[in-house]
């Protein structure tokens, strides 16, 4: 047996490390973190004896922690190699912990990259536990759990049931609020902008555009017409060398926010990929906030860029990280094999790691260089001038790693200083001024990461924490159609139209539901300063003082604790409830209140209100369907949610009912139900033959979902797509990925049953 046990976190790292170590090391996975605070019950944190955490091991870890003390029993040595970041130290430790390594030689190792070479030279640097990153760590999962667990109950009892509140995630959705709130203050106005055609001597088009924009029709016309007898004269022509510079490598939030550019990739998504490239040994950790290159990579892109492209294309370049808390000695994301610029494996991985290895080696290039050329043609008012521009790559530097970047030159005709042009026409076109713009995924990531909140390493759980919450959605929303006038001078006429644009059409864009704005208004009323986007930011510097050892981690808890458990107390006692009710006017028959506003269920409209009497109607209440919310929701549209249910019309001679309930709007039909949510069918408008449409649709699809089925007791079901069997439609048993499903029987569903029974 091995003396030498090396704990890592991920299992999928486990079999490549033991490859490289040998049979002189067991190398085992702790599948993340082992212990954690318990998920509920007020015993979590001891407040009163310094905020001293009450771990546990997790009920999904308590196999994988009895595996791991056997390993211990028979080892000498355990070298624990859980990442390098404050959350590997913190796992590291926490092994000591729950492990039995008592009279154990314990070595704490760290490399930024699974090769042989950074693993054998990590066995030969041992260290210890740094307790100072795990204070840190341990300060930041103790704050977030007080303010969690004190403010969530908070929320149940002041909103509704089922909310929840944090740190970094309350701030996130007051980012997505406040910028929405600018939205609907948004006043668009109109303007015109001026595009000139002029032709040159030699016969060749260009076009330019006039330096400024006119406020009102009036003017266009008065400039299109005084426009008509003008000589137009190409008076300044200005050729200026400029050039590009490359940007740093990759950090964990750069590498967010290009992903999200240049490949569609959701935060989300961008991480799985780069855990993926990282486990497989083929880039370096990916949660970093440094921008530095090691020494052997930089000496690795020299190499690579001569060899290629020739030594005037390699600058060596230090880029200085933006993060306070970045710590240098790390490196940035890179491949661990820069003569590899391609790899094998799924189309998500290839582009990810195509993209990191371009950043990567451009970083270490020279500038490209560009001349930039600019004519400059007057107009009948002095003060105005046409302008065109383009350029020219004269070296591309940089940007040969990739020829897309470079694009195509914009050339700009051959001409003379002071020749005269011909205007072959002049367009007016009306545009409109844009409000701010909505975030998505990668612009948020941008802006927490500006404003120091948070870390880059938790924004993708931040973000998928608040659409699961139902704090913010990201969807898709349709433009609407503006009228837009255009005058066009062809010669000496001027013609008029008025054309169709589509404005504020959204993609992938992050939008505050009823919910989020609604809590977010009660937090920023009564807890203004775990909002305050400079504590946020201030909270993150204290914990790297934590973690340099300049600061006690309890001594800062009990700082923060003292006055927000006192706030918590008071709004508890002494606020009322917050539904965000907004009164949308009266029902044109009964007269009677119709009110928008956060229900149990989430947001609804009422007709009448509460009363004591007995006499007094009951109050009707309606739930609001996607796209509509408590702000928007008229008095004609909320109205019409109270003609449902509504009969749609007869199938099989049963009635067809179209609804919205707790989960969405739904069909009924002889007492099953068919959700429409996610479809393209609204309740208050679905035809009788769509409905049946629909309902047939449901129906198949149950029954391709099911494989097969067995009698008998217990009952098992092998369903389709997830491929599981049910026992009872209630235990769900897993099939091996060898195991083909439509070839099991009933002796092997019992089997599997068993298994999961012993397991």
């Amino acid at each position: 047996m091995s003396k030498n046990l090396l704990i890592v976190e991920s299992p999928a790292k486990k079999k490549t490390i033991q490859s490289y170590l040998g049979k002189d090391y067991i190398v085992e996975s702790s599948v993340g973190h082992i212990r954690d605070l318990p998920k509920k019950g007020n015993k979590a944190i001891d407040i009163e004896n310094g905020f001293t955490p009450n771990y546990v091991v997790s009920d999904d870890k308590k196999k994988i922690v009895k595996e791991l003390q056997k390993r211990v029993k028979s080892a000498e040595v355990i070298w624990l190699a859980t990442d390098e970041d404050r959350e590997g130290e913190a796992i590291a430790w926490h092994l000591t912990q729950a492990l039995d390594v008592k009279n154990k030689k314990i070595n704490r190792i760290v490399f930024n990259e699974i090769t042989k070479e950074a693993i054998h030279n990590a066995i030969k640097k041992p260290k210890k536990i740094n307790e100072n990153l795990v204070n840190a760590q341990q300060a930041r999962r103790v704050l977030d759990r007080l303010v969690g667990f004190e403010l969530s109950p908070l929320l149940w009892k002041k909103i509704k049931t089922g909310l929840s509140a944090g740190r970094v995630q309350s701030v996130a959705v007051r980012l997505i609020v406040e910028r929405e709130n600018e939205i609907n203050k948004f006043v668009s106005s109109s303007s015109f902008k001026i595009l000139s055609h002029f032709k040159t001597k030699s016969g060749e088009f260009f076009t330019c555009e006039l330096n400024h924009k006119f406020d009102n029709i009036e003017n266009v016309r008065k400039f299109l017409n005084n426009s008509a007898n003008f000589q137009h004269v190409l008076n300044k022509i200005e050729k200026k060398p400029t050039k590009r510079s490359p940007q740093a490598a990759f950090t964990t939030s750069t590498l967010q926010q290009e992903a999200s550019r240049k490949l569609s990739f959701s935060v989300n998504r961008t991480m799985s990929v780069a855990q993926k490239l990282y486990e497989k040994g083929i880039i370096t950790y990916m949660r970093t906030d440094s921008t530095n290159l090691s020494k052997v990579a930089v000496d690795s892109i020299k190499d690579l860029v001569t060899n290629t492209l020739g030594s005037n294309f390699f600058t060596k370049r230090i880029f200085k990280s933006k993060s306070k808390g970045a710590q240098e000695a790390h490196e940035a994301i890179r491949p661990t094999d820069f003569n590899i610029s391609k790899i094998e494996g799924d189309s998500d991985q290839n582009k990810l790691y195509r993209l990191i290895w371009e950043r990567s080696v451009a970083s270490q290039m020279s500038d490209a260089k560009i001349e930039r050329t600019t004519y400059k043609i007057n107009s009948f008012d002095d003060k105005l001038i046409f302008q065109a521009k383009g350029e020219v790559v004269t070296f591309a530097g940089f940007l040969a790693i990739n020829k897309s970047n470079i694009g195509s030159d914009s050339f700009l005709p051959s001409a003379k200083l002071l020749e005269t042009l011909n205007l072959d026409n002049l367009k007016s076109d009306e545009v409109f001024t844009k409000p701010p713009a909505r975030y998505n995924e990668a612009s948020l990531v941008r802006k927490l990461e500006d404003l120091g909140i948070g870390r880059p390493s938790t924004y993708a759980s931040t973000i998928t924490t608040v659409q699961k919450r139902n704090y913010v959605i990201k969807e898709n929303r349709e433009g609407k159609a503006i009228k837009s006038k255009v005058l066009t001078l062809t010669g000496k006429l001027i013609n008029e139209n008025t054309i169709e644009k589509i404005a504020g059409a959204e993609k992938n864009k992050l939008f505050p539901t009823d919910t989020g704005q609604i809590v977010t208004k009660f937090l920023t009323k009564h807890f203004s300063k775990i909002l305050d986007y400079s504590f946020t930011a201030t909270v993150e510097d204290e914990f790297d003082l934590i973690a340099e050892g300049k600061k006690v981690w309890n001594e800062m808890i009990q700082n923060f604790y003292s006055g927000f458990i006192s706030k918590v107390n008071d709004v508890n006692d002494n606020e009322k409830r917050e539904s965000g009710e907004r009164v949308i006017g009266n029902h044109p028959e009964t007269n009677e209140l119709v009110i928008a506003r956060l229900g149990p269920f989430g947001p609804m409209v009422q007709i009448g209100e509460k009363s004591d009497e007995p006499t007094e109607k009951k109050p009707r209440f309606a739930s609001l369907q996607k796209g509509q919310t408590i702000q928007n929701i008229s008095l004609e549209t909320a109205l019409d949610l109270f003609k449902l249910p509504r009969s749609v019309g007869y199938y099989n001679g049963i009635e067809i009912l179209a609804a919205i309930g707790r989960f969405g709007p739904y069909l009924k039909h002889d007492k099953k139900f068919y959700s429409l949510k996610g479809s393209e069918f609204n309740p208050l408008t679905i035809s009788s033959e769509e409905a049946k449409i629909h309902i047939e649709n449901k129906i198949k699809q149950e029954k391709d979902r099911i494989i097969n089925f067995f009698k008998g007791e217990p009952v098992f079901y092998v369903l389709n797509g997830r491929y599981v069997p049910k026992e009872g439609k209630k235990i769900n048993l897993r099939i091996p990925k060898d195991i083909d499903p439509k070839s099991l029987n009933r002796e092997d569903c019992i089997q599997l049953l068993n298994k999961k029974s012993n397991s």
